[in-house]
């Protein structure tokens, strides 16, 4: 997600959001991986994201989910502090 913002912002994930299938927890335990990790190198479930306007999101998953699309309110965009990291984990 990182790549995908502008150079200021961060993404916030709410983790508890969507579901993150099994195995992502497996290789986590069997590979002693740190959640930041976990989330910088692979998906967890999320196949796709789709970065929107706030006033927009309701009518993107609308419009996803009339299409046969499952669809999950990951997170949100907010402006950085600092030298925070780019990519966030509620």
């Amino acid at each position: 997600m990182p790549r995908i913002l502008p150079e200021r912002t961060r993404a916030v994930l709410e983790q508890a959001s969507w579901p993150r299938p099994a195995v992502f927890e497996w290789l986590q335990r069997e590979g002693k991986i740190a959640e930041g990790e976990m989330h910088r190198v692979f998906n967890c479930g999320i196949g796709m994201a789709l970065v929107v306007a706030a006033k927009d999101a309701d009518a993107a998953i609308r419009v996803l989910s009339n299409a046969g699309e499952t669809v999950f309110r990951i997170g949100r965009i907010e402006a950085r502090k600092g030298a925070e990291p780019q990519a966030a984990v509620a």
